[in-house]
């Protein structure tokens, strides 16, 4: 399964940017897959730099923001009826995965929490809606944390 990633990350502390991406699934049976995704964004400002009047805290290269992970899937298989002729396979699912992100001028290990939709309009045509979080240790704005990254996508993949 090949497809591409559109969607919505907020990153913490630096406000919400689009995000592009790409992913791929390999199905091990119908309720199992390995899935490797990878997207990019670039982040807004930061309330400082926004009260500041300016003040960049972080360079435009340290804005960019990409991240790469292969998660661990597992499908609840069903059906989706629009009416009563008109009837979709479908799949809700969780991932679980690890990767890594590069923001800030600096890579770090990430873990990633998710969970999604998928409509099977064909044979070979899905159309999916995911949520999932991207955490990793931060020291950006002082103090090391947790931080979440909460991805918002709309993916379209083919199955071959």
């Amino acid at each position: 399964e090949l497809g591409l990633l559109v969607g919505v990350i907020s990153i913490e502390d630096f406000s919400s940017s689009s995000l592009l991406g790409v992913r791929a699934a390999y199905h091990i049976n119908e309720d199992f897959f390995i899935e490797a995704t990878y997207g990019q964004a670039e982040a807004g400002e930061t309330s400082f730099e926004v009260l500041s009047g300016g003040a960049p805290f972080l360079t435009d290269d340290e804005r960019d923001y990409s991240f790469y992970n292969v998660s661990f899937g597992y499908n609840l298989n069903g059906e989706t009826f629009f009416t009563d002729n008109l009837v979709f396979n479908s799949a809700t699912y969780f991932t679980l995965g690890a990767g890594s992100t590069e923001f800030g001028g600096d890579e770090r290990f990430t873990v990633s929490l998710g969970a999604g939709y998928r409509l099977f309009v064909t044979d070979y045509l899905a159309l999916h809606f995911t949520l999932r979080d991207h955490l990793f240790n931060s020291e950006l704005i002082g103090e090391e944390k947790t931080t979440h990254n909460i991805e918002y996508g709309f993916s379209a993949t083919f199955f071959f």
